[in-house]
């Protein structure tokens, strides 16, 4: 899954494409390079990002959406926001994904949204929002507490008629590096609610912090972290390198 952000403001600078041309531009290059997904997102979730206005974020997000579905009608896109009404108005431009950091806690009405729609949803482990899920990256136990979350929403999701769940750890979100590693640990004991998993690690804190680098110079670590993703039953990537992944899952591929 190509990450494309439609903002000014993601953590990473390489991954910002706040135009329309630009956004496709990538959207063609990540597309040529094997991506199964293109994730847009026009609202950063960084920590401590400045929330925007529902009319700002799509306003950001429908005319690339309309003009990616225009130039690769076979393309997958998912939208990674946590509003439903930015989420049902990128799907009637025709995008098949909702990609929700929230898991449906910053707006009560995107399970509903997402039952009537009927389309797949990726459910993230978060507390707080972007402005304070820093500040509450407190746990007994972090592993215990992201699975209990996930059993609860998911059967929260099915009740609502939801068969197509997807779920995300998510990496660094209310999460010290050391809960982030401590989750990659016992990735493969998530299997046990049988959902396929994302993990979206690509150049975050928990890599270039340990490795005392920058987001720019950490996608060696990115790739040998998805690789060991991979190995514990990752069965998405989210990335800002296509191509480094899509080698990755071929050599870790031959492997198996």
């Amino acid at each position: 899954m190509g990450i494309i952000n439609l903002t000014p403001d993601s953590f990473f600078s390489g991954s910002r494409k706040p135009k329309v041309a630009e956004a496709v531009q990538q959207a063609e290059k990540m597309l040529n390079e094997g991506a199964t997904f293109v994730d847009l997102g026009a609202y950063s979730s960084r920590p401590g990002a400045e929330d925007i206005s529902t009319e700002e974020e799509t306003e950001r997000l429908l005319p690339t959406v309309e003009a990616i579905v225009a130039a690769f009608p076979d393309a997958i896109l998912s939208i990674d926001t946590f509003r439903s009404n930015v989420a049902e108005a990128a799907i009637n431009a025709g995008a098949h994904i909702i990609n929700d950091i929230s898991g449906g806690q910053l707006d009560e009405d995107m399970f509903a949204t997402v039952a009537r729609l009927q389309v797949p949803y990726i459910l993230m482990h978060m507390k707080g929002n972007p402005k304070t899920m820093q500040q509450l990256a407190n746990y007994d136990d972090v592993f215990a507490e992201v699975y209990d979350y996930f059993a609860e929403k998911h059967h929260q999701l099915k009740m609502l008629g939801v068969h197509d769940v997807i779920i995300d750890p998510g990496f660094g979100f209310a999460k010290k590096a050391e809960h982030s590693y401590t989750l990659m640990k016992r990735l493969q004991d998530l299997n046990i609610l049988q959902l396929p998993i994302l993990v979206g690690i690509s150049r975050k804190k928990m890599i270039y912090g340990l490795l005392d680098t920058t987001a720019e110079n950490a996608l060696n670590g990115t790739t040998a972290l998805n690789t060991i993703a991979l190995s514990k039953g990752a069965n998405i990537l989210r990335v800002h390198d296509v191509k480094e992944a899509v080698e990755a899952v071929k050599i870790w591929g031959m492997c198996r």
